[in-house]
Protein backbone atom coordinates (compact mmCIF):
# COMPACT_ATOMS: atom_id res chain seq x y z
CA UNK A 1 0.00 0.00 0.00
CA UNK A 2 2.65 2.38 0.90
CA UNK A 3 4.35 1.37 -2.61
CA UNK A 4 1.47 2.19 -4.04
CA UNK A 5 1.27 6.09 -2.68
CA UNK A 6 4.85 6.43 -3.64
CA UNK A 7 4.24 5.82 -6.98
CA UNK A 8 0.93 8.00 -7.08
CA UNK A 9 2.67 10.93 -5.50
CA UNK A 10 5.68 10.82 -7.87
CA UNK A 11 3.50 11.17 -10.63
CA UNK A 12 1.99 13.72 -9.75
CA UNK A 13 5.26 15.48 -9.24
CA UNK A 14 6.45 14.93 -12.60
CA UNK A 15 3.11 15.87 -14.32
CA UNK A 16 3.19 19.30 -12.52
CA UNK A 17 7.49 19.72 -13.52
CA UNK A 18 6.42 19.07 -16.93
CA UNK A 19 3.23 21.45 -17.26
CA UNK A 20 5.35 24.54 -15.46
CA UNK A 21 8.09 23.90 -18.13
CA UNK A 22 5.50 24.36 -20.67
CA UNK A 23 4.31 27.57 -19.60
CA UNK A 24 7.60 29.79 -18.16
CA UNK A 25 9.93 28.08 -19.95
CA UNK A 26 11.57 31.02 -22.63
CA UNK A 27 12.57 29.57 -26.19
CA UNK A 28 15.18 30.51 -28.46
CA UNK A 29 15.51 29.49 -32.13
CA UNK A 30 18.90 29.74 -33.60
CA UNK A 31 18.69 31.17 -36.75
CA UNK A 32 21.19 29.85 -39.71
CA UNK A 33 24.20 32.28 -40.12
CA UNK A 34 23.94 34.96 -42.22
CA UNK A 35 26.59 37.62 -44.10
CA UNK A 36 25.20 41.46 -44.55
CA UNK A 37 25.91 42.43 -47.69
CA UNK A 38 26.01 46.53 -48.64
CA UNK A 39 26.07 47.67 -51.61
CA UNK A 40 28.19 51.13 -51.86
CA UNK A 41 29.11 52.45 -54.74
CA UNK A 42 32.63 53.10 -53.03
CA UNK A 43 33.75 49.91 -52.91
CA UNK A 44 35.27 49.98 -56.18
CA UNK A 45 38.39 47.80 -57.26
CA UNK A 46 42.27 49.11 -55.89
CA UNK A 47 42.80 49.78 -59.73
CA UNK A 48 39.70 52.17 -59.43
CA UNK A 49 41.10 53.96 -56.25
CA UNK A 50 43.74 55.54 -58.57
CA UNK A 51 43.09 59.17 -58.52
CA UNK A 52 43.67 61.09 -61.58
CA UNK A 53 45.55 64.94 -61.61
CA UNK A 54 43.38 67.90 -61.59
CA UNK A 55 43.25 70.33 -63.81
CA UNK A 56 42.07 73.86 -62.86
CA UNK A 57 40.33 75.76 -65.20
CA UNK A 58 41.35 79.31 -64.13
CA UNK A 59 39.79 81.28 -67.23
CA UNK A 60 36.56 80.80 -65.52
CA UNK A 61 37.43 80.31 -61.78
CA UNK A 62 35.36 82.53 -60.73
CA UNK A 63 32.07 81.36 -63.26
CA UNK A 64 33.23 77.60 -61.37
CA UNK A 65 33.88 79.18 -58.01
CA UNK A 66 31.92 81.86 -57.41
CA UNK A 67 33.27 83.99 -53.90
CA UNK A 68 32.59 86.87 -52.15
CA UNK A 69 33.31 90.27 -54.37
CA UNK A 70 33.18 93.37 -52.20
CA UNK A 71 33.51 95.25 -54.86
CA UNK A 72 30.17 94.18 -56.58
CA UNK A 73 27.97 94.80 -53.03
CA UNK A 74 26.03 98.33 -53.54
CA UNK A 75 23.88 100.25 -50.54
CA UNK A 76 20.55 101.81 -51.81
CA UNK A 77 20.45 104.99 -49.56
CA UNK A 78 17.31 106.64 -51.03
CA UNK A 79 14.87 108.93 -49.36
CA UNK A 80 13.50 107.73 -46.21
CA UNK A 81 9.42 108.13 -46.09
CA UNK A 82 9.63 110.35 -43.45
CA UNK A 83 6.51 112.31 -43.81
CA UNK A 84 7.43 115.97 -43.55
CA UNK A 85 6.81 118.43 -40.67
CA UNK A 86 8.10 122.03 -39.28
CA UNK A 87 11.77 120.14 -38.05
CA UNK A 88 12.86 118.50 -41.06
CA UNK A 89 11.27 120.56 -43.83
CA UNK A 90 13.96 122.74 -46.32
CA UNK A 91 12.45 126.02 -44.04
CA UNK A 92 13.22 124.64 -40.95
CA UNK A 93 16.65 126.00 -40.64
CA UNK A 94 14.99 129.65 -41.21
CA UNK A 95 12.54 129.30 -38.28
CA UNK A 96 14.59 130.05 -35.34
CA UNK A 97 16.23 133.08 -37.03
CA UNK A 98 13.47 134.51 -38.17
CA UNK A 99 11.96 134.42 -34.76
CA UNK A 100 14.45 135.83 -32.85
CA UNK A 101 14.51 138.92 -35.76
CA UNK A 102 10.47 139.19 -35.43
CA UNK A 103 10.37 139.93 -31.80
CA UNK A 104 12.99 142.88 -31.87
CA UNK A 105 10.99 144.44 -34.87
CA UNK A 106 8.03 143.48 -32.99
CA UNK A 107 9.06 145.17 -29.80
CA UNK A 108 10.00 148.61 -31.67
CA UNK A 109 6.10 149.14 -31.81
CA UNK A 110 5.16 147.38 -28.43
CA UNK A 111 5.11 148.97 -25.04
CA UNK A 112 4.57 145.77 -22.82
CA UNK A 113 8.03 144.21 -24.70
CA UNK A 114 10.14 147.96 -24.66
CA UNK A 115 8.50 147.77 -20.73
CA UNK A 116 10.50 144.52 -20.41
CA UNK A 117 13.91 145.94 -21.84
CA UNK A 118 13.27 149.06 -19.71
CA UNK A 119 12.75 147.11 -16.43
CA UNK A 120 15.51 144.04 -16.96
CA UNK A 121 18.00 147.23 -17.79
CA UNK A 122 16.56 148.67 -13.97
CA UNK A 123 17.22 145.79 -12.24
CA UNK A 124 21.11 145.44 -13.75
CA UNK A 125 21.53 149.02 -12.83
CA UNK A 126 21.02 148.55 -9.01
CA UNK A 127 23.21 144.95 -8.97
CA UNK A 128 25.63 145.86 -11.66
CA UNK A 129 28.07 149.13 -11.59
CA UNK A 130 31.37 147.91 -13.04
CA UNK A 131 31.56 147.13 -16.70
CA UNK A 132 32.98 143.96 -17.99
CA UNK A 133 34.57 145.26 -20.98
CA UNK A 134 35.39 141.55 -22.54
CA UNK A 135 32.67 141.69 -24.85
CA UNK A 136 34.71 143.68 -27.84
CA UNK A 137 36.75 140.34 -27.96
CA UNK A 138 34.30 137.60 -27.15
CA UNK A 139 32.43 138.22 -29.89
CA UNK A 140 35.59 136.68 -32.32
CA UNK A 141 36.32 133.75 -30.68
CA UNK A 142 34.08 131.81 -32.50
CA UNK A 143 35.15 132.50 -35.76
CA UNK A 144 38.50 131.92 -35.02
CA UNK A 145 37.93 128.86 -33.34
CA UNK A 146 36.55 127.66 -36.97
CA UNK A 147 40.29 127.83 -37.64
CA UNK A 148 42.15 127.26 -34.58
CA UNK A 149 40.88 123.24 -34.15
CA UNK A 150 42.81 123.16 -38.09
CA UNK A 151 45.64 123.06 -35.74
CA UNK A 152 44.21 120.17 -33.57
CA UNK A 153 44.05 118.30 -36.02
CA UNK A 154 39.71 118.50 -36.61
CA UNK A 155 38.73 117.95 -39.50
CA UNK A 156 36.23 120.38 -40.69
CA UNK A 157 33.17 119.63 -42.86
CA UNK A 158 34.38 122.63 -45.75
CA UNK A 159 38.26 123.08 -46.67
CA UNK A 160 39.94 126.10 -45.85
CA UNK A 161 38.98 128.32 -48.99
CA UNK A 162 35.21 127.48 -48.80
CA UNK A 163 35.27 128.39 -45.19
CA UNK A 164 37.10 131.57 -45.58
CA UNK A 165 34.40 132.67 -48.53
CA UNK A 166 31.34 131.71 -46.26
CA UNK A 167 33.12 133.41 -43.94
CA UNK A 168 33.76 136.40 -45.94
CA UNK A 169 29.87 136.58 -47.35
CA UNK A 170 28.18 136.12 -43.87
CA UNK A 171 30.01 138.96 -42.40
CA UNK A 172 29.34 140.45 -45.17
CA UNK A 173 25.30 140.23 -45.02
CA UNK A 174 25.53 140.98 -41.68
CA UNK A 175 27.49 143.70 -41.60
CA UNK A 176 25.17 145.51 -44.27
CA UNK A 177 22.32 144.48 -42.37
CA UNK A 178 23.07 145.80 -38.96
CA UNK A 179 24.33 148.85 -40.02
CA UNK A 180 21.25 149.53 -42.41
CA UNK A 181 18.95 148.86 -39.14
CA UNK A 182 20.97 151.09 -36.83
CA UNK A 183 20.80 154.07 -39.34
CA UNK A 184 16.68 153.68 -39.93
CA UNK A 185 15.22 152.86 -36.30
CA UNK A 186 17.60 154.85 -34.56
CA UNK A 187 17.22 153.49 -30.87
CA UNK A 188 18.77 154.97 -27.91
CA UNK A 189 21.32 152.75 -26.21
CA UNK A 190 20.65 152.30 -22.55
CA UNK A 191 23.69 154.09 -21.46
CA UNK A 192 22.52 157.53 -23.86
CA UNK A 193 25.75 157.35 -25.56
CA UNK A 194 24.33 156.98 -29.09
CA UNK A 195 20.96 156.17 -30.92
CA UNK A 196 22.74 153.16 -32.57
CA UNK A 197 21.57 150.36 -30.11
CA UNK A 198 19.18 148.54 -32.09
CA UNK A 199 19.73 145.89 -33.13
CA UNK A 200 23.42 144.74 -31.68
CA UNK A 201 26.56 144.14 -34.19
CA UNK A 202 28.68 142.62 -31.29
CA UNK A 203 26.00 139.98 -30.81
CA UNK A 204 25.21 139.18 -34.59
CA UNK A 205 29.05 138.99 -35.40
CA UNK A 206 29.63 136.27 -32.19
CA UNK A 207 25.89 134.32 -33.67
CA UNK A 208 28.20 134.73 -37.26
CA UNK A 209 30.65 132.61 -36.17
CA UNK A 210 29.30 130.45 -33.91
CA UNK A 211 26.56 129.51 -36.62
CA UNK A 212 29.52 128.56 -38.77
CA UNK A 213 31.15 126.50 -36.09
CA UNK A 214 28.53 124.45 -35.63
CA UNK A 215 27.69 123.82 -39.31
CA UNK A 216 31.54 122.77 -39.81
CA UNK A 217 31.74 120.59 -36.84
CA UNK A 218 28.47 118.97 -36.13
CA UNK A 219 28.97 115.94 -37.90
CA UNK A 220 32.80 115.32 -35.90
CA UNK A 221 31.05 116.82 -32.17
CA UNK A 222 27.72 118.63 -31.76
CA UNK A 223 29.66 120.21 -28.33
CA UNK A 224 31.74 122.30 -30.19
CA UNK A 225 28.84 124.04 -31.60
CA UNK A 226 27.40 124.14 -28.42
CA UNK A 227 30.35 125.74 -26.75
CA UNK A 228 30.22 128.40 -29.42
CA UNK A 229 26.50 129.15 -28.95
CA UNK A 230 27.10 129.62 -25.10
CA UNK A 231 30.36 132.30 -26.18
CA UNK A 232 28.26 134.03 -28.56
CA UNK A 233 25.15 133.93 -25.93
CA UNK A 234 27.40 135.60 -23.25
CA UNK A 235 28.91 138.29 -25.63
CA UNK A 236 24.97 139.08 -26.15
CA UNK A 237 24.38 139.07 -22.14
CA UNK A 238 27.77 141.34 -21.63
CA UNK A 239 26.47 143.64 -23.89
CA UNK A 240 23.22 144.21 -22.12
CA UNK A 241 25.31 144.25 -18.76
CA UNK A 242 27.19 146.85 -19.47
CA UNK A 243 24.27 149.24 -20.60
CA UNK A 244 24.94 149.08 -24.61
CA UNK A 245 21.73 147.23 -25.58
CA UNK A 246 18.38 146.38 -24.82
CA UNK A 247 17.65 142.83 -24.57
CA UNK A 248 15.27 142.87 -27.99
CA UNK A 249 18.55 144.53 -29.30
CA UNK A 250 20.45 141.20 -28.43
CA UNK A 251 17.92 138.65 -29.51
CA UNK A 252 17.81 140.49 -32.95
CA UNK A 253 21.36 140.30 -33.00
CA UNK A 254 21.51 136.57 -32.61
CA UNK A 255 18.96 136.33 -34.91
CA UNK A 256 20.69 138.07 -37.91
CA UNK A 257 23.97 136.22 -37.45
CA UNK A 258 22.22 132.87 -37.77
CA UNK A 259 20.76 134.11 -40.73
CA UNK A 260 23.42 135.81 -42.50
CA UNK A 261 25.75 132.68 -41.58
CA UNK A 262 22.62 130.70 -43.41
CA UNK A 263 22.81 132.81 -46.34
CA UNK A 264 27.02 132.51 -46.77
CA UNK A 265 26.34 128.55 -47.01
CA UNK A 266 23.61 129.21 -49.63
CA UNK A 267 25.58 131.51 -51.44
CA UNK A 268 28.96 129.09 -51.71
CA UNK A 269 27.96 126.94 -54.91
CA UNK A 270 27.08 130.67 -56.76
CA UNK A 271 30.71 131.34 -55.98
CA UNK A 272 31.88 128.04 -57.07
CA UNK A 273 30.08 128.37 -60.37
CA UNK A 274 31.44 132.33 -60.96
CA UNK A 275 35.02 131.83 -59.45
CA UNK A 276 35.27 128.22 -61.72
CA UNK A 277 36.19 126.78 -58.81
CA UNK A 278 36.15 122.82 -59.15
CA UNK A 279 37.55 119.89 -56.87
CA UNK A 280 37.78 119.51 -53.25
CA UNK A 281 41.58 118.34 -52.96
CA UNK A 282 42.77 121.74 -50.80
CA UNK A 283 44.82 121.49 -47.76
CA UNK A 284 46.56 123.16 -45.18
CA UNK A 285 49.82 121.30 -43.94
CA UNK A 286 51.25 122.72 -40.84
CA UNK A 287 54.76 121.51 -39.57
CA UNK A 288 56.47 122.53 -36.70
CA UNK A 289 60.25 123.00 -36.46
CA UNK A 290 62.65 122.87 -34.23
CA UNK A 291 66.61 122.76 -34.20
CA UNK A 292 69.24 123.59 -31.40
CA UNK A 293 68.96 127.10 -31.08
CA UNK A 294 65.62 128.08 -32.82
CA UNK A 295 62.04 126.92 -33.39
CA UNK A 296 59.05 127.79 -35.41
CA UNK A 297 56.32 126.94 -37.14
CA UNK A 298 55.94 126.00 -41.35
CA UNK A 299 52.67 126.32 -43.10
CA UNK A 300 51.98 125.43 -46.49
CA UNK A 301 47.97 125.79 -48.45
CA UNK A 302 47.23 124.06 -51.78
CA UNK A 303 44.58 125.96 -53.64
Amino acid sequence: MKHLFAVIFLFIVSSLSIYAQQEDTIKVKILPKTTLQFKDSLLRDKASLKLNPLHPDYNNMDKLYPVFDESRITFDFGKTNRKPNIFNASYSKFIIPTALISYGVITRGNKSLQQLDQSTHNEISEHLTVPIPIDDYSQFAPALTVYALDFAGIEAKHNFRDRTIVMATSYLIMGATVQTMKSSINVWRPDGSNNKSFPSGHTATAFVGAHILFKEYKDTSPWIGIAGYTVAAGTGTLRVLNKKHWVSDVVTGAGIGILSAEAGYMLLPVFHKVLGIKGENKNLVVVPTIGIDNYGLGMAYTF
